[in-house]
């Protein structure tokens, strides 16, 4: 699994500038069972997805980042409080080949769906019986609310590590590798490490490298190099 939090190119700000090249590394270093998050704002995707495609990487799903306060950068528009992460696989490997564990939550509310003939609009779909019962379990859904990171963060686009844990369990099997191509805060070293997967960054700031080797190296048992 790859995960990437690039600039998104949104502001002024002198670090805030896209980075070119880094989907082609990625997509040579996916294997086909592998996958990548990038997080990004709309605007992001929509002026990146020629790069994701000529990289030869295939969208698959996103998800939303609710945070419990954001930023509004006009008082003319709304205030930003979600962020996007979307998912990317090898265009030349079948989805079905790709590792993908479903999340799921354990509230659920007890109820019975019946359906006996297809949703038109769905395709061609089997008629289906599910039960559920209160506190069980269902499936995540793509919003996701996680605080973030203000007033403690060591980076200013740090994201928060329970959400990174989310994504690392739904597309990075136990004992996997995740690549970190933008480390950052070194986030997502330590869900890495919560969860048990080895793990390898790259940060070409040298302050927030030196910040996050700090974190982690106060935090867990690894070994910084």
């Amino acid at each position: 699994m790859i995960v990437a939090d690039p600039p998104y190119g949104d502001t002024s700000l002198e670090w805030d500038r896209p980075v070119e090249g880094w989907h082609e590394r990625a997509a040579a270093l996916l294997k086909p069972s592998g996958s990548m998050w990038v997080f990004g704002s709309l605007r992001y995707f929509l002026a990146e997805g020629k790069n994701f495609a000529e990289a030869g990487l295939q969208y698959a799903q996103e998800i939303v980042w609710e945070k419990h306060n954001g930023s509004g950068f006009h008082s003319d528009r709304f205030k930003r409080v979600h962020e996007l992460a979307a998912q990317f696989y090898r265009a030349d490997s079948p989805w079905a080949d790709v590792f993908n564990e479903v999340q799921t939550t354990p509230d659920a509310r007890a109820r019975t769906v019946r359906r006996k003939k297809r949703p038109t609009h769905t395709g061609n779909i089997n008629a289906s019986h599910y039960e559920s019962e209160d506190g069980g379990p269902r499936i995540m859904r793509s919003v996701i609310y996680a605080r973030s990171c203000h007033g403690r963060a060591i980076h200013p686009t740090q994201k928060p590590v329970d959400l990174l844990e989310v994504l690392i369990r739904t597309s990075c099997p136990k004992g996997g590798l995740i690549g970190d191509f933008f480390a950052g805060s070194g986030a997502a070293a330590e869900a890495a490490e919560m969860l048990g997967r080895e793990y390898v960054g790259a940060e070409i700031d040298l302050d927030y490298y030196s910040a996050a080797s700090a974190r982690l190296a106060q935090n867990l048992p690894l070994a910084i190099a």
